[in-house]
């Protein structure tokens, strides 16, 4: 039996299928046989960013709705044997899968893989239920911005009412020139602010960029990205390994309590 982990954020915009692609990568390079499906029902953007985008016969609610088996929506890699995409459809609605269905979906891929890493819509509505009901854990993804730290929060809150006690952290695009200057929070401060174990921080890097573009996940271009990528997931097969080594200085929250005298 393997194990359903919805990566999500709240906010849009801070990376959240840039990290899901790349974690199926970086899970599939240590052996691992993935799945990634993408939850954005009318908006997919998965399928784009893993250069898989002209393979896409069926998607995720033609299973839902039995037009066919789970088999012949899943989608192969093309590096990756060990690596499979559901895609989302593009002509539907995101309330055209319920939360049951999502269950019994994801207790399919389950008996199949040994990770689903669920892809959740934006936004904290029905895409976000349908999502979070199908999974065994959850990551949340933020950036080091305040208004992305506090829809973190909600988000935080929201799924530990769903009985997601302990989520993940990774914090993306974490650029430590902005820290030194105290115009980005540190990484410290967002774990204070959100008080859930970290699992990873990714460095900001133009790369990230053009891999998207280029349909080729930004882990095999190698770098600082590629080698956070790959820790996070030897930390989510239980290695200890210790964090990138970010540069930081006293942040946002350091600046704005030594102007009011107590830093």
């Amino acid at each position: 039996m393997g194990t359903a982990l919805v990566v999500t954020s709240g906010k849009g915009g801070v990376g959240k299928t840039m990290v899901t692609a790349n974690l199926g990568v970086a899970l599939a390079e240590l052996g691992k046989l993935v799945a990634m499906v993408d939850m954005d029902v009318g908006l997919r953007n998965l399928d784009i960013i893993m250069g898989l985008e002209n393979r896409i016969v069926y998607d995720l609610n033609d299973v839902i709705d039995g037009q066919c088996k789970l088999q012949q929506a899943l989608i192969m890699d093309k590096r990756f044997d060990n690596l499979y995409l559901l895609p989302a459809a593009q002509t539907r609605d995101k309330s055209s899968i319920t939360s049951r269905q999502m269950r019994e979906l994801c207790a399919e891929l389950k008996d199949r893989f040994d990770f689903v890493l669920l892809d959740c819509p934006a936004g904290i509505e029905h895409g976000f239920t349908v999502s979070v009901a199908g999974a065994d854990e959850a990551i949340v993804v933020t950036t080091p911005e305040l208004n992305a730290v506090r829809d973190a929060d909600r988000v935080i809150g929201l799924l530990e009412a769903a009985g997601h006690r302990n989520p993940y952290l990774i914090i993306n695009r974490v650029r430590p020139r902005l820290v030194r200057r105290n115009q980005s929070l540190r990484v410290q401060e967002v774990v204070d602010i959100l008080a859930v174990g970290l699992l990873g921080v990714i460095p900001e890097d133009e790369r990230v960029v053009a891999s998207m573009n280029l349909g080729e996940p930004v882990v095999l271009y190698g770098g600082e990205v590629a080698h956070a990528f790959r820790d996070i997931a030897r930390r989510m097969l239980g290695e200890e390994v210790p964090m990138l080594p970010v540069e930081e200085g006293r942040g946002v929250l350091g600046a704005l309590r030594r102007m009011m005298g107590i830093g």
